[in-house]
């Protein structure tokens, strides 16, 4: 099992801000067309639209922080999977919106059906959403320790003789773990200024 590659924190951010814009320009665009369509069922979607652009804008910065999140090294990217899970609840209720409005526009009664099924959708979901971003981040730190692992045994074959005594490994204090958070938290400053320096 090979890590994930992660994604730079520029890339992320670049390419999720314009997914936000492009949004932003689908909506003017839909409403400027709402004085060249007379489709009623045009008018009531934009309408539509429009009494939900925040809701669906709040799904959009939800999920742009939760990428920008999971683009960081670990631990910083823990927070990312609970982001990732409460956007989906704001998904799901963006949907039963919809199932709102294509009642309102057709006369079905299907609404009340998957508004009573949603008190059961959402934990679900939730948990789902959180279980699996948090499955996909130990299975990383896994495969990470693997190759890392593998690596050090090349690496201590090579360096190492045959009349070399074994080294042994003392365990770390906690000098020694504090030392190495505060590498990682210097390091991970470096790597933003840089990545804004690119751009």
């Amino acid at each position: 099992m090979w890590p994930n590659k992660q994604p730079s924190l520029g890339w992320v951010f670049v390419s999720r801000m314009i997914g936000i814009i492009c949004f932003l320009i689908v909506v003017v665009l839909a409403n400027i067309l709402t004085y060249y369509v007379a489709n009623p069922l045009y008018h009531s979607g934009v309408d539509f639209l429009n009494l939900n652009f925040w809701l669906l804008l709040l799904i959009g910065i939800i999920i742009f922080v939760a990428d920008i999140f999971g683009a960081f090294p670990f631990p910083l990217n823990l927070p990312a999977p609970v982001i990732r899970a409460i956007g989906s609840v704001f998904i799901i209720a963006f949907v039963l919106r919809v199932f709102e409005w294509v009642d309102s526009s057709t006369g079905n009664n299907i609404y009340h059906y998957f508004w009573l099924l949603s008190f059961v959708i959402v934990p679900i979901v939730f948990i789902i959403v959180l279980l699996a971003g948090y499955y996909e981040i130990i299975c990383d730190l896994w495969a990470k320790a693997r190759i890392r692992e593998a690596s050090d045994v090349v690496v201590a074959g090579e360096a190492g003789s045959a009349t070399s005594p074994p080294a042994t490994s003392t365990p770390k204090s906690w000098e020694d773990v504090s030392a190495e958070l505060r590498l990682m938290l210097y390091d991970l400053l470096h790597r933003f200024r840089e990545e804004i320096r690119r751009r």
